[in-house]
């Protein structure tokens, strides 16, 4: 096993999540299988009661594990599939020795930092990275690990210091260090690429190799950084570093993955999504729904513009207070090409995500509800179509002579953290005309990842279904309610599920994708042509998840 750690200096956010993830992808178009370790030197347990302006989005993954969103970075660039065991925390570790120590594992010893935190890292680290992440099984060879955080921080120095044994225990060929920092010019992370005197100087300073420099300027796309480390001769070094078994010949992954990332620079169309949600201060809270739209507007050779709508905003109390936030949230509304619902939590905002779905119902403007968002659209339509004027969520109102939406008889109010059904979970399509479904690849069923605690009441569907709102999509007891999608609408799309966690940049999420492709007015002739892109079918094939089934090196992209 190889291991390269990735770490990071002068200031959090430098970006050591994207260098790990791109280092990972270039060692992977070389034909090695790479896994990923995020360590988060926090000491939460997890990341599932954070809110999302702490850390931004709390990231689910297929067993249910609650994570840092570095990880979704990971799977997107390296397309695997990782566990709650991949992100690894000071609480995690603090209490796996705590609970060895309660047991009498340590046979009467003073429990200290060090040896016995330190060890317990070291022996996660090795455990972990033998841990298969990709469809074939296949034990990987290399891990790629992300200290977060900033070396010099007191929290980090126990992980510091494990790494620092770490080294020579698995021998000086089998480990190296990336270390991220700042040239203040204002750069090796920097926003324009530096010139050779400079990457001398940062050379003899950090008694590294000049060829070791490697500059990460600012580009376009974080899809190119892969390409920015490549040409730097990274694989090169990591081969003559770490003895890796590379034949040095160009590599069908890495060129496919350049045309992608060349495409998104000449993008003409372009197509907004007013995102409606309650946490729109910092792009973060929704950084995997943001890529996943990002994913399915490169499909369409269409520029993504991303309108940001503080829900509350849409509501009648602002435009007592505050008419012109009030008349800006509905013009930006209102002039986007589709609406889309995220997932939350709690009531604030909850009323003018309403305003918003009614407003993409009546003026059949394409919507798609995720998670919560599929929540309050069975809400407006059972205030606004079915006439329950007080219909609701219990999580809002307990009182409701019409509760449509209900808590989940498993969930532990009593506890907040680990409490909610989540994790990959199979979706059984009902109707073999929905929409979805046809996006989907025309499958019988559908594998996504979930994490709420509340659910449609199944015990008033068929009020909703007489009147248009069809749920095509249910869980494999037929109890809960998955899919919605609204008759007679160009697409009204609502799912229980978060398809953005299994987004792929060249394998888009079919309900994403169905929205763009309606928000871009191409939706019928791509359904007409049996799910065909001209002038290429690009994603015409499909698997049972929320991917299309299309290998990178069979991708092909256009001439535009």
């Amino acid at each position: 096993m190889k291991y390269i750690l990735v770490t990071g200096g002068v200031i959090s956010g430098i970006g050591k999540g994207i260098i790990a993830s791109s280092v990972g992808t270039i060692l992977k178009s070389c034909g090695l299988h790479v896994t990923a370790i995020k360590i988060d030197p926090y000491i939460n347990i997890d990341a599932g009661t954070f809110s999302p302006y702490e850390h931004g989005e709390v990231f689910v993954l297929d067993d249910g594990g609650e994570v840092d969103l570095d990880l979704g970075n990971y799977e997107r660039f390296l397309d695997i599939r990782l566990t709650k065991d991949n992100n690894l925390t000071t609480g995690k570790i603090y209490q796996s020795v705590i609970n060895k120590e309660r047991k009498g594992d340590y046979l009467g010893k003073t429990v200290q930092v060090v040896p016995h935190i330190t060890d317990a890292i070291q022996e996660w680290v090795m455990k972990q990275a033998c841990v298969s992440v990709d469809d074939d099984g296949v034990e990987p060879q290399i891990c790629v690990i992300e200290l977060g955080g900033t070396v010099g921080d007191i929290e980090s120095m126990p992980f510091i210091e494990a790494f620092r044994q770490f080294q020579f225990k698995v021998k000086r060929e089998n480990f190296c260090n990336i270390h991220v920092s700042l040239i203040p010019q204002i750069m090796c992370r920097c926003a324009t690429p530096v010139e050779t005197a400079v990457k001398e100087k940062i050379s003899m300073f950090c008694h590294v190799e000049p060829t070791q420099v490697i500059c990460v300027h600012d580009v376009s796309s974080v899809y190119k950084v892969p390409l920015l480390l490549e040409q730097q001769g990274v694989v090169s070094y990591f081969c003559q570093r770490l003895n890796l078994p590379v034949e040095m010949k160009p590599r069908k992954m890495l060129t496919k993955w350049k045309e992608m990332a060349d495409r998104s620079d000449r993008l003409l169309e372009h197509v907004s999504i007013a995102l409606v949600g309650k946490y729109t201060k910092l792009s973060d809270s929704y950084a995997s729904v943001i890529k996943a739209l990002e994913h399915s507007a490169l499909a369409i050779n269409h520029k993504l513009q991303v309108k940001y709508i503080d829900s509350a905003d849409l509501e009648a109390t602002t435009l007592q207070d505050e008419p012109v936030k009030y008349h800006e949230a509905w013009q930006k509304l209102c002039s986007s090409h589709g609406v889309l619902v995220p997932g939350g939590f709690g009531v604030r905002g909850t009323e003018g995500k309403m305003l918003a779905i009614s407003w993409a119902r009546k003026q059949n403007k394409p919507f798609l509800g995720v998670c919560l968002g599929m929540q309050l659209a069975v809400c407006e339509f059972a205030r606004n179509v079915l006439g329950w004027e007080d219909a609701s969520s219990t999580e809002f109102n307990p009182e409701s002579r019409h509760p449509v939406v209900i808590e989940m008889p498993e969930h532990n109010p009593g506890q907040m953290g680990g409490t909610m059904r989540l994790g990959k979970r199979r979706t059984i399509f009902k109707s073999s005309s929905s929409l979805l479904r046809k996006l989907y690849g025309n499958v019988e069923y559908v594998e996504e990842r979930h994490r709420h605690r509340f659910e449609v009441n199944p015990e008033l569907t068929h009020h909703f279904e007489k009147k248009g709102l069809q749920f095509v999509g249910q869980d494999v007891e037929g109890e809960r309610m998955e899919v919605i999608e609204l008759d007679d609408h160009c697409y009204f799309v609502g799912v229980q599920y978060h398809p953005e966690f299994t987004s792929r940049p060249i394998k888009p999420s079919p309900p994403y994708f169905g929205l763009l492709l309606a928000a871009a007015g191409k939706l019928q002739s791509y359904l007409a042509k049996g799910c065909r892109l001209s002038p290429r079918d690009t994603y015409s094939d499909r698997s049972n998840n929320s991917s299309p089934d299309m290998e990178m090196s069979e991708l092909k992209f256009p001439s535009l």
